[in-house]
């Protein structure tokens, strides 16, 4: 498994959170993500369009292309989750996307802080 030390820093934490480079290779799940997509196997050094279906994949494609970032909810096996993917940046240009797999309580919180 190769590993990244400028993400170690999230590996024990309570998100779940993959990082791809500009070539869709994943580089970086932390422990949450691996737990997440286990029946999947070792994910890490595959391509991240192979985990997805022919929307997704151009999604992605479109997102790494012109920089741009997709938020969503879904729901599965009755957890609720915001995924957020946004691009990172090495030197002002892009070296990849980042996803963070958030679960959303039943009875979350909102706050209008105007």
């Amino acid at each position: 498994m190769e590993k990244h030390e400028n993400f170690e820093i999230f590996d024990n934490i309570d998100v779940a959170i993959t990082v791809c480079d500009v070539n869709f290779k994943i580089i970086y799940m932390n422990k949450k993500a691996i737990k997440t997509f286990e029946k999947y196997g070792d994910r890490i050094g595959k391509n991240l369009l192979e985990c997805h279906n022919e929307n997704s994949k151009e999604k992605l494609i479109t997102m790494m292309e012109k920089a741009q970032k997709n938020t969503y909810t879904i729901s599965k096996n009755g957890v609720k989750k915001i995924i957020h993917q946004t691009p990172w940046f090495l030197n002002g240009k892009i070296a990849g996307l980042i996803e963070f797999s958030i679960e959303i309580p039943e009875n979350m919180e909102h706050f209008d802080r105007n």
